[in-house]
């Protein structure tokens, strides 16, 4: 262990009297004992950190010492300070103290550092009046009971990793607070008392156990607030936690140690594309859907042209058969009725008037003596016989392989309005309105002899109506 003496220290700080020193850094030397200093009256400033030192009782004369450090030593208790009454900042941290009454006399202090000892309850420091700061974290200390109850000045305040279970009502006189670190603790519930405290604008209570949402709505009063750590809590899990944080402190900078306004633009430009990637393959669908469905209504349109051609054909083929049939029964009347005038006019029992009656098919002609001319006669049982050789032929071409099968049932003219879209149904006409762009269909049946009435298409749904398969509403 390395001795100190007054020489030495007056040596090193080119003095020669130890009233005219009223500062010292004597860190990193190994030191057990510093009574040497207890000449030095005027002191104010003293560094002892890191050393070895075991008591503190060599420094009990100097009392003009205002600023003490005796961070990172040996010592197990801060006896001999109490004499110490100007002192206004004291850091005693990364000791192995059990105790920190000796300092309630310190009515002067203004911060007091005793983090990382082995304090396991804090004393009664209502006396410090002027204390700001407090810092007793990596303490074993489980509650900090009424000892800041009257502590009204204090505006930073840390008992991070420490065993508190409970904040209780300890802090509702620190109504100046605006830095409170309670990480690393067992807390499960944030008391009511602390939406008194306005003025905060730091809280901490990350890795904490607080699991309800309606806890950490105790710190809407908070308008000051601007950075506050919920990670490591079960609440932290919450779904829309950050929105909620958002909404309930609309002054909040920092959470969870990330700027509030990048997490939540984060989510949103997530939501964003996910969002985006949703509406994209909805669109991807729909337009297959349109693909699928235009080129099913051009295949029934190819297949309606199609068959109206086919029709078409049909009837010209069944008409133009009609007609000729007509020409020739009509060339065979004709003939007839020469030859049967001829056979009239060497018949002495005929008429002489009755020679002169006309040939005009479908006129009916009386002689003198009421009898139908026997031209006339002729005529009407030629076409009779054609009528029955007609629909003899029509059976006859069921069996038929040559003849086509749509000629085997003509087809009967709709009776259809001139509107586009009209199907038939026995004795009324539907008409059918079909929008493309909002896949909507509409639906209008004219009834026979009565004003047409529109009817929900949902009535029609036993209908294949719809383009390209069944209806779109079943």
């Amino acid at each position: 262990m390395a001795v100190l003496s007054s020489d030495k220290v007056l040596q090193e700080n080119h003095a020669s009297d130890a009233n005219s020193i009223t500062s010292l850094a004597l860190t990193h030397r190994a030191l057990s004992d510093v009574s040497c200093l207890s000449g030095f009256e005027y002191l104010e400033r003293l560094d002892l950190g890191f050393n070895s030192l075991t008591s503190l009782e060599g420094l009990k004369l100097c009392v003009n010492l205002k600023w003490l450090s005796v961070v990172q030593n040996k010592l197990q208790s801060l006896k001999g300070i109490e004499a110490l009454i100007k002192l206004t900042v004291l850091n005693a941290g990364k000791n192995k103290l059990r105790s920190m009454n000796e300092v309630r006399s310190l009515v002067s202090l203004r911060a007091l550092i005793l983090n990382d000892n082995e304090i396991s309850s804090v004393c009664n420091l209502d006396q410090m009046k002027e204390l700001n700061t407090l810092v007793i974290s990596r303490n074993p200390i489980s509650s900090l009971g009424e000892s800041l109850i009257k502590l009204k000045s204090i505006t930073k305040l840390s008992v991070s990793n420490c065993q508190l279970q409970t904040i209780e009502s300890s802090l509702k006189s620190c109504i100046e607070l605006k830095e409170l670190r309670l990480a690393h603790n067992e807390i499960t519930t944030i008391p009511s008392e602390i939406s008194r405290i306005t003025k905060l604008q730091n809280l901490d209570l990350g890795n904490n156990l607080i699991s309800k949402w309606s806890n950490v709505k105790e710190l809407a009063p908070l308008v000051s607030l601007k950075n506050l750590n919920l990670q490591g809590n079960p609440v932290a899990e919450k779904e829309n936690l950050v929105k909620k944080v958002k909404y309930l402190l609309p002054n909040l900078h920092i959470l969870n140690a990330k700027p509030i306004d990048k997490i939540l633009g984060k989510e949103i430009d997530e939501s964003t594309e996910k969002t985006q990637d949703i509406v994209s393959r909805i669109r991807d669908e729909v337009k297959t859907s349109h693909e699928s469905r235009n080129k099913n209504s051009s295949k029934a349109q190819t297949m309606n042209v199609t068959m109206n051609t086919r029709l078409k054909d049909t009837k010209n083929a069944a008409s133009q058969s009609k007609k000729r049939q007509l020409d020739e029964k009509d060339e065979k009347s004709r003939k007839t009725s020469k030859v049967n005038k001829l056979n009239v006019v060497d018949d002495p029992e005929t008429p002489f008037g009755d020679l002169f009656a006309t040939d005009t098919p479908g006129i009916r002609t009386k002689t003198g003596d009421e009898k139908f001319d026997r031209v006339k006669v002729d005529s009407t049982l030629e076409r009779k016989k054609s009528r029955k050789l007609t629909k003899r032929d029509n059976l006859n071409a069921f069996g038929d392989s040559e003849t086509p099968f749509t000629n085997r049932f003509p087809p009967a003219e709709p009776e259809i309005p001139a509107e586009a879209g009209f199907k038939r149904l026995g004795h009324d006409q539907i008409f059918r309105d079909y929008d493309r762009e909002s896949d909507v269909i509409s639906m209008t049946i004219y009834k026979r002899n009565k004003k047409h009435v529109k009817v929900d298409p949902a009535a029609l749904s036993q209908l294949d109506v719809g383009l390209g398969g069944a209806s779109s509403w079943v």
